[in-house]
């Protein structure tokens, strides 16, 4: 990484509040489709998906970036929810250019540190439990029709008990363009099969949710390496979720 590469990281959100002075920091309006506008960036210009934020979350957004971004590392992050460099989740303690362009002269990648399963066998239990688990199926049997080679992959994935959450991360523009062009080709196949019109407004956000598992199922076919890190809530007490993301690290180790 050359200390003079353009860097964006965009920061998903769907109504107004304060955002970081960093200009490395992009709001984007996400679902911005029809709505009154509050960002410069908005996800309905251009290439996009915007009148699917419904089902598919911050996926809009980064579809959006994937279409209509040129910069050299970009990422995402969430209004309220940010890459941190220590344990402190005030603005001036988010990652910074400098402390990116080091990690990424490293590492692939930068993600947020795993989520852990407690009250669930693996991941597709915890599927089964909180949405409908043919929408699953019919994920995993578009991935061994269009992409037979990542089914082991998927199935180590459905049988962990850990993963990157969020749909955050941030990378090289070519290494997030790789993984979305894959994502979308998959997501776009499910659409087409699933029928979501009986579902409450919870499970309607389907292709956010199985794309939460699918990164983790791209990292480990591609051989990703990752550099994880602190992400934190701003709404939230840092002390309290690093105590539980350390109790659940000794339980599962890494």
């Amino acid at each position: 990484m050359k200390d003079r590469e353009k860097i964006k990281i965009y920061i998903a959100a769907h109504k107004k509040v304060d955002f970081p002075k960093d200009k490395i920091y992009v709001p984007i309006q996400v679902g911005a489709h029809n709505k009154e506008k509050f960002t410069k960036v908005t996800d309905d210009i251009g290439d996009n998906i915007s009148s699917k934020n419904l089902n598919f979350c911050e996926l809009t957004a980064t579809y959006w970036i994937w279409k209509n971004d040129n910069s050299d590392i970009v990422g995402l992050t969430h209004y309220r929810r940010y890459f941190f460099k220590d344990n402190k989740n005030t603005f001036d303690h988010l990652l910074d250019r400098n402390t990116i362009l080091d990690y990424l002269k490293k590492y692939d990648l930068i993600v947020p540190r795993k989520n852990y399963l407690l009250r669930c066998k693996n991941l597709r239990s915890s599927y089964q439990k909180f949405h409908h688990i043919e929408d699953w199926e019919i994920c995993k049997k578009v991935i061994a029709e269009k992409y037979p080679n990542y089914l082991d992959s998927f199935e180590w994935m459905e049988k962990s008990r850990k993963f990157y959450a969020c749909n955050m991360f941030i990378s090289s523009k070519a290494s997030f363009d790789s993984y979305y062009e894959w994502l979308f080709d998959i997501l776009f196949e499910v659409e087409k099969r699933v029928d979501i019109s009986n579902y409450d407004s919870y499970n309607k956000r389907i292709f956010g949710f199985l794309s939460e598992r699918l990164f983790n199922v791209w990292i480990h076919h591609n051989n990703k390496t990752v550099k994880e890190v602190p992400v934190y809530n701003l709404d939230k007490n840092t002390k309290v979720e690093n105590i539980e993301y350390h109790i659940k690290k000794t339980i599962f180790g890494k």
